[in-house]
């Protein structure tokens, strides 16, 4: 099993002050993630796809593919926050089977995800007996921070007190 860390999307978003929801995405390609691992992908292999910073809520996230998967067989995949639940959002998605514009479905146990500490979304090769060389998807993310806001009432000034 080895872990590709540099096709990540860096962290965005945490200076939101009005606690908007927001998207993020980072199209992966399978092709590029094989060049960073320094050989051939295999099962058990993990994606790191979106960082999370800690704090946020990870409402929803999902995979659609952008470009038709070539050169593999039997490779499924999964999407999650590795160590937590690593396939929370995507469970089982047949990747050699799907085409361009085909969205994964979210896993049947799907809920949101709330993170103490800073994470990645991680695209999971489940299973594969050849995983393929070519092929891209967009992982995409539904995000909130939740961290503490901080001072929210302004302050008194000793010349504003009453005598």
């Amino acid at each position: 099993m080895a872990t590709v860390t540099t096709l990540a999307r860096a962290v965005g978003g945490a200076s939101n002050p009005g606690r908007k929801i927001y998207l993020v995405e980072k199209e992966i390609d399978l092709a590029a993630a094989a060049t960073a691992k320094g050989s051939a992908l295999a099962a058990a292999d993990v994606i790191q796809a979106i960082s999370v910073g800690a704090g946020t809520m990870v409402i929803n996230a999902g995979m659609e593919v952008t470009a038709t998967p070539a050169g593999g067989t039997g490779t499924v995949l999964d999407l999650g926050v590795t160590g937590v639940d690593a396939d929370v959002f995507v469970d089982g998605f047949a990747f050699d089977s799907a085409t361009a514009g085909d969205y994964a479905q979210n896993a049947a146990a799907f809920q949101p995800i709330v993170l103490g500490a800073a994470d990645t979304i991680d695209v999971l090769i489940q299973a594969a007996t050849t995983v393929s060389t070519s092929g891209k998807v967009r992982v995409w993310a539904v995000l909130m921070s939740v961290g503490e806001v901080g001072e929210t009432e302004g302050a008194v000034a000793t010349r504003d007190q009453l005598a």
